[in-house]
């Protein structure tokens, strides 16, 4: 599905049908309020689910409950309580659960073989289409935040009023294409590309993480300080829309003019922009572009 139809059903998908309710599974980050807000916006009265250690906002205006990320069995309770028929996952995890931790109810026994294996082995992606799986054998179809707040998706070309160079096109390309290559591993989601080498590939530590480290390495010498980079985060091939889309924000701006980039590239229709305004204001004041790139079209793809 192109970044044009994903945004055509996002918005078709906004508001929900029938009596039954929405829930908000919250991670770590601003992203969980945006879908909570445009979900009330929309005429819904989500229920917050607060990950415990992992939630990090004020959610007294509204409803709201506390699990921990292994209790599937706490989880089936609430949903089943509260008329819940759809669910977003939305927010960081920082850690998943060790299997020690998992509570499953009965309709679980028999998967929690399989769970371990996931748990243990398997990469963020995999661990998530596991999450949707569980979640639904509880009763509850997954949808994706974007469904909820399509206004947040990045759109294609320059959002900001720097545009990029020649030479930072040609790094979009080099980088999208590692992206992609990391992607297909189901390790991560971005890479910087300068003066068409790759210089960094995202990891467990996350794109500012993956910033810092640019940063370093620009300072010790071992990244050209005459030429500049980009930023690419882009969804993986294979991953499931309904969670984990690529995310930035005014942190990831702050980040990439810290590393010496000239700009941050991400894929129209299926990337976030948090803060977007304040996002692009800062991006504007360090001579950053941001830009929506769309991987369905061959050769140019802004």
């Amino acid at each position: 599905m192109t970044g044009r139809s994903l945004r055509r059903t996002a918005a078709s998908n906004a508001v929900a049908t029938g009596d039954q309710r929405l829930a908000i599974i919250a991670g770590s980050g601003s992203l969980p309020l945006y879908v909570a807000l445009a979900a009330r916006s929309a005429g819904e009265d989500p229920l917050i689910i607060r990950l415990k250690n992992e939630a990090d906002l004020d959610w007294s205006e509204f409803e709201n409950a506390s699990i921990s990320v292994g209790d599937v069995k706490g989880l089936g309770l609430l949903l089943s309580a509260h008329g819940i028929d759809r669910v977003v996952l939305s927010g960081g995890v920082a850690r998943r659960p060790e299997w020690r931790e998992i509570r499953p109810n009965l309709k679980m026994i028999a998967k929690m073989p399989s769970i371990i294996r996931t748990l243990l082995s398997g990469g963020d992606d995999t661990v998530l289409q596991m999450v949707i799986g569980l979640i639904e054998a509880q009763g509850a179809r997954v949808i994706g935040a974007h469904e909820i707040a399509p206004g947040l998706l990045a759109t294609t070309g320059p959002l900001g009023k720097i545009k990029p160079s020649d030479e930072d096109r040609r790094d979009i390309a080099k980088a999208a294409q590692a992206a992609l290559a990391l992607g297909v591993l189901d390790v991560g989601q971005g890479a910087v590309s300068v003066g068409g080498r790759i210089v960094a590939l995202e990891g467990v530590e996350g794109t500012d993480g993956m910033l810092e480290r640019v940063a370093a390495l620009r300072a010790a010498g071992r990244i050209s300080q005459r030429r500049r980079g980009v930023l690419v985060k882009l969804c993986k091939p294979q991953q499931d829309i309904r969670a984990d889309l690529p995310t930035i924000g005014p942190s990831t701006v702050e980040n990439a003019a810290k590393a010496g980039l000239a700009g941050i590239a991400i894929e129209a229709g299926r990337a976030f922009i948090l803060d977007r305004e304040a996002m692009l204001k800062a991006a504007d004041a360090a001579g950053l572009f941001v830009c929506g790139i769309d991987t369905a079209l061959e050769g140019d793809m802004m």
